[in-house]
């Protein structure tokens, strides 16, 4: 497994921009998928953007579609999100994720970090 830290949430306005970093722990971070989840209170957590291992396909919930970008930097061992057009909706615990190259299922997990807009 991976040992992942989110970094970058914070308050925004509607309308503004954030942009969300995970650092990855070890050698292998080049061979995960990677994904940002997010949970807003009283919801299940869903997934907001995946990439692949080497960042050559991405994929995006409908809710977000246009408005967030999915990211990496193998050399840095980081995936980014960045997150633009925010709306109060947006507002939720954000948690990237590796996924395992052997199952196919997300099985590592950062802390989360709190992205709240305000409207």
């Amino acid at each position: 497994q991976v040992q992942l830290v989110e970094s970058g949430g914070g308050l925004v306005q509607a309308g503004g921009s954030l942009r969300l970093s995970c650092l990855a722990s070890g050698r292998t971070f080049s061979r995960y998928g990677m994904g940002w989840f997010r949970q807003a209170p009283g919801k299940e957590r869903e997934l907001v953007a995946a990439i692949a291992s080497n960042g050559g396909r991405t994929s995006y919930a409908d809710s977000v579609k246009g408005r967030f970008t999915i990211s990496r930097d193998n050399t840095k061992n980081t995936v980014y999100l960045q997150m633009n057009s925010l709306r109060p909706e947006d507002t939720a615990v954000y948690y990237c994720a590796a996924q395992s190259f052997l199952t196919g299922n997300y099985n590592s997990w950062g802390q989360g970090t709190q992205v709240t807009v305000s409207s």
